[in-house]
């Protein structure tokens, strides 16, 4: 739940975002001070916490569907006339506590309360001291309901609205143990824009330097306030799945810890932990932005029908991590592939070139005469409303790259190049450069030293939205090389 912008899917599992703003997650603004890292191994943390799970199973009772392979844990149908604070505890925080959004979480039963056999978390508006004052329900099961490895599962319905932002996540119950997010690591069930009901995020925070893979579940109508959903995560020592409606959309294993200038710590750290349970509803931030006038506060309500945690009866805990894979460069030194556009392509899958609209942009991009041709009708309201990307480009600590293409457009404009890390926080590898693109074709050249953790997953982002123009652009000879 740390500050993400709006993105879409990644080959290998990650959230694509633009060139035009900070990283789309960064460590957030206040936190509890934890204990320092114990000495315990981690190995044995992780038989431990297990046992200690085992304890607190919830005994199943008829009407809750176990799945094949699983115990059930513990699990809330949140049947009772108030919270059951046996498992959760309100978790209240000032506004701007995190991501600068604007909500004070309270333990007031007017934002936290049962509602029809459904736990009900409502954003209210008011007003103090004549400004627009916003509260809003948080509640986690830390210290009630903590475990290592399982499937959670809950049955949800968000609200609609700007500025609006709900979310199911997970974060570990001694956060001190590896150190302070992202390095603790961060488990994100479910989140959903109010301003974009019809995409999903599932995502996994971990590493120093920050990292990150998020993927989205697109509904192909509706929306998802128009009913409810269920959302999954199945969490094992090597791999993390993640569900909607029984529909797997994203898959992770692949992650790190580390304290800056320290080797990694053995996998799979972090998550090798006791994890708890989460869920709230946001007002405002850097991700979602703040609301406006047609978010109706009276039907801002995070509506959860049950929490069902399950479990294994055991996991095989000796794992290793997978080799990263290094995409190779072309005969001719590229590491960019179809750079010459001399092949079609589906500028929506996650092969090569990929075509995306985020945030009010508006249109399209073809291939055609060894080029790309992006035209606009509508800007958005961010660099990347409007984007061209291609992943996977591997970017070596130490080594020297220059980016080169050429472009013009069909009136004088700027666009925005860079080339950046969707799953290493978003940082730049190449720096945001704006640039100004005429009506004759002319051949730019962009010299940049990787000088970050080495990165099997760069990408080379064109982001053409919230530039003042809709005018068309031709773009061609594309290259990534390295410099010798």
């Amino acid at each position: 739940m740390k500050i993400k912008r709006a993105f879409a899917v990644l080959a290998a599992s990650a959230l694509l975002t633009g060139c035009g703003s900070s990283s789309s997650a960064a460590v957030q603004s206040s936190r509890e001070n934890s204990a320092a890292p114990a000495e315990t191994t981690t190995t044995s943390q992780a038989e431990t916490t297990t046992a200690q799970t085992a304890e607190q199973t919830t005994a199943p009772v008829s009407d809750v569907p176990v799945p094949d392979g699983y115990k059930l844990l513990w699990h809330d149908e949140f049947d009772g006339d108030k919270l059951d604070t046996s498992i959760w505890s309100y978790d209240p925080h000032e506004p701007g506590w995190t991501n600068e959004e604007l909500q004070e979480y309270t333990e007031s039963t007017d934002n936290v309360f049962t509602r029809d056999g459904k736990l009900i978390l409502k954003a209210i508006k008011s007003d103090r001291g004549g400004k627009d004052y916003y509260t809003s329900g948080k509640i986690k099961s830390q210290n009630k309901k903590d475990f290592t490895y399982g499937k959670v599962t809950a049955r949800a319905k968000v609200p609609a609205g700007q500025g609006l932002w709900p979310a199911i996540w997970m974060m570990p119950k001694d956060e001190g143990y590896y150190g302070q997010w992202p390095k603790c690591g961060e488990i994100d069930i479910m989140e959903v824009l109010g301003s974009r009901l019809d995409t999903a995020y599932g995502t996994v925070h971990y590493g120093e330097p920050h990292a990150e893979q998020q993927n989205t579940y697109v509904l192909e109508g509706g929306s998802f306030a128009d009913d409810f959903h269920e959302y999954s995560v199945e969490w094992e020592p090597g791999e993390m799945r993640w569900y909607i409606d029984g529909n797997l959309y994203h898959t992770v294993n692949d992650w790190f810890t580390a304290v800056a200038g320290e080797d990694e710590k053995p996998y799979p750290a972090p998550f090798n932990q006791p994890f708890f349970v989460q869920m709230n509803l946001a007002v405002g931030g850097t991700w979602p932005g703040n609301p406006d006038a047609t978010t109706d506060f009276d039907k801002a309500e995070f509506e959860i029908d049950y929490v069902r945690v399950y479990q294994k009866p055991s996991y095989d805990t000796n794992v290793t991590k997978p080799e990263s894979n290094w995409r190779e460069a072309l005969e001719d030194g590229n590491f960019i592939y179809n750079g010459d556009f001399s092949e079609k392509e589906d500028l929506t899958d996650d092969v090569n070139w990929k075509f995306l609209l985020f945030e009010g942009g508006v249109g399209a991009a073809e291939i055609r005469d060894n080029m790309i041709v992006i035209s606009s009708e509508n800007e958005g309201t961010v660099d990347y409303s409007v984007q061209l990307v291609q992943p996977e480009l591997p970017m070596i600590k130490g080594k020297k790259y220059r980016v080169t293409f050429d472009a013009y457009a069909d009136e004088q404009r700027d666009i925005v190049v860079c080339v950046s890390a969707p799953t290493a926080g978003w940082i730049r590898y190449l720096q945001d450069t704006t640039l100004t693109v005429g009506t004759e074709k002319q051949t730019f050249t962009y010299d940049f030293e990787m000088k970050d953790k080495s990165d099997p997953n760069g990408r080379l982002e064109f982001n053409l939205g919230h530039r003042g123009s809709t005018a068309t652009v031709y773009i061609s000879n594309v290259r990534v090389e390295e410099l010798k």
